[in-house]
């Protein structure tokens, strides 16, 4: 036996196998009442500057993550992460380099779903942070420790979560800022369970002393926010110490971003400002930080509760005007892609939308690819090379991921379009339900191979440019003056690229809107010519609502009310 033994071993170390490193991973009972469900995650960064849950990123600076679901997890015992588990950028803990790591493990934890079209589901509630893995409420994690990968791979490692993310407060109102929320009778029957939309409400000045007047409302589509953004009612702090913007290269970017607030406020109560109520809406869900505001296979009907239930009660608590034409919409990149989509899908209900940088609103130009023709969404297609599709530039043409990598990043934070990121949320939003309850993936998540199927219900369905002309006989009268767009030429994420092809078909049609590009600007250029994203980007109300001030005359109907409302 003993011979045996140390030929296996003599084997083994001579045919190149070694032990490998293993992670165990221990649930204190002291966090847990009960078993649980999720996404089990551990970190791994040879960068101090912050945790390790905050450096898992697209780029070139990002640290390692590694990815594997737990079920049914008894407070008291320990899962294993080992080689086979999922990686990013490495694909496996084998092919992690010696050395020593600051290491972080994090359960995101998953609910257990009961949805009205049969189907039971495993999925995150956002629980007020805007559906942030690394940041959600109730999710475990473990303080970051120093741990070494040796050579041989000898020795495994033990970590224990020790806390739980702190719930969010909160904002309170103040004598301008209102904050709604209301229960959703569409969604809650679709979940199973109650589920919930909210807005914040900024009011006009003077609002209180004209309680005769109806407003029109002016509503913001984008990524969930924590307050109405961009408000502030009193001047910059200069004692705070000054922050750096890496993206625009401008120091003291904090200063700036709370000048062009109070800006804002001081703009809003003046005396040329038109008077309407401004809306940023709160729709984070299972899947992402915002439904995309339509309706959805897998997400339920966002779309309808928005418009049909939120937008209403809005108006009859804050007095609204109430009708189509005195709600228009704008916003950038999702935002961008909503406000456009809203305006489509429900023409009488929105009266103007402007949609800056927004996500693809073709998929023939899906950022780099065609859904339509293509093979493989990460590889150009080629019979003997294999050149990959880049995912994110800068204003030089500079490539700083892949479409493989940023889809191996989601893949390991989550699978099953579980991720909560971008482009797990458009397959969430625009796939057909799969057998399995989840989405069906519009390319195999590994290999890129693109499914034909699942892009010609994309098409019918979500596909902007396609509806649009697929239904312009109809929806040529209610859009004509109604539809803007606007784009950097060099936007990060290529979203130029629909445009393109949109305003090919608008222009061939008297759409009677606006279509603009910004020289080498990037995401997301909103269409003000003399000023840099880096503030312009914080102009939206103030650039958009005098815009649709001033042409909504062109647009509402005959006997509309246009004067009570600008005092």
């Amino acid at each position: 036996m003993r011979t045996t033994l140390l030929g296996l071993l003599i084997t083994l170390l001579c045919t190149g196998v070694r032990a490998q490193t293993t992670v165990h991973v221990t649930l204190p009972q002291a966090l847990a009442d009960s078993a649980l469900d999720g996404r089990l995650l551990l970190l791994l960064s040879q960068d101090s500057t912050a945790e390790p849950r905050f450096q898992v990123t697209d780029g070139p600076d990002t640290q390692l993550a590694f990815g594997r679901n737990v079920s049914d997890w008894e407070p008291g015992t320990t899962v294993t992460i080992t080689a086979d588990d999922r990686g990013y950028p490495i694909a496996s803990l084998a092919g992690v380099p010696p050395g020593s790591y600051r290491a972080q493990v994090l359960l995101h934890r998953y609910e257990t779903f009961h949805r009205a079209d049969g189907h039971t589901v495993q999925l995150p509630m956002d629980r007020g942070e805007g559906q942030q893995w690394n940041r959600a409420p109730g999710n475990l994690l473990s303080t970051p420790v120093t741990v070494t990968l040796r050579a041989d791979r000898s020795g495994p490692i033990t970590l224990t979560l020790d806390q739980e993310i702190p719930e969010i407060e909160e904002p309170d109102d103040t004598d301008y800022v209102k904050h709604i929320k209301i229960r959703s009778k569409l969604l809650s029957d679709f979940w199973g369970r109650d589920m919930y939309l909210g807005a914040h409400v900024l009011l006009p000045e003077g609002h209180a002393d004209h309680p005769e007047v109806k407003y029109p409302l002016a509503i913001m589509h984008g990524h969930f926010p924590a307050d109405f953004g961009g408000w502030r009612t009193t001047p910059p702090d200069t004692t705070e110490p000054c922050v750096y913007s890496d993206r625009f290269g401008l120091d003291c970017y904090n200063r700036i971003e709370q000048q062009e607030a109070y800006d804002f406020y001081r703009t809003w109560t003046g005396p040329d400002f038109p008077r309407v109520i401004a809306v940023e809406i709160q729709h984070a869900n299972p899947y992402y930080d915002d439904s995309y505001a339509v309706n959805s296979e897998n997400l339920g009907p966002y779309g309808d509760a928005i418009t049909y239930e939120l937008i209403p009660e809005i108006e009859r608590q804050f007095r609204g005007i109430g009708e189509g034409w005195a709600r228009f919409v704008y916003g950038g990149s999702t935002g961008g892609w909503e406000a456009l989509a809203v305006q489509v899908l429900y023409p009488d209900d929105y009266g103007t939308c402007y949609a800056a940088c927004p996500d693809p609103i073709d998929f023939r130009a899906y950022t780099v690819v065609n859904l339509y023709e293509d093979a493989n969404a990460y590889t150009l297609d080629s019979p003997f090379k294999q050149t990959e599709r880049p995912a994110r530039r800068d204003s030089l043409g500079h490539v700083s991921t892949t479409l493989r990598e940023a889809n191996m990043r989601e893949l390991v934070l989550g699978d099953r379009s579980r991720s909560g990121q971008q482009w797990d949320i458009w397959e969430a939003v625009y796939s057909p339900v799969g057998d399995d309850g989840y989405p069906q993936r519009i390319w195999d998540k590994v290999s890129g191979h693109i499914d034909p199927r699942v892009a010609d219900y994309w098409r019918e369905h979500y596909d902007l440019t396609h509806i649009m002309q697929r239904d312009w006989a109809t929806l040529g009268p209610k859009l004509r003056g109604k539809v803007n767009i606007y784009v950097g030429d060099m936007d990060n994420y290529y979203l130029n690229n629909a445009v393109y092809l949109t305003e090919q078909f608008l222009r061939s049609r008297d759409f009677g809107g606006e279509i603009t590009y910004g020289d080498r600007a990037e995401h997301c250029w909103n269409g003000d010519p003399e000023q840099p994203n880096a503030i312009s980007r914080l102009r939206y109300h103030r650039m958009f609502i005098p815009k649709w001030a001033g042409k909504v005359g062109e647009l509402a109907p005959a006997g509309a009310d246009l004067s009570s409302w600008q005092y």
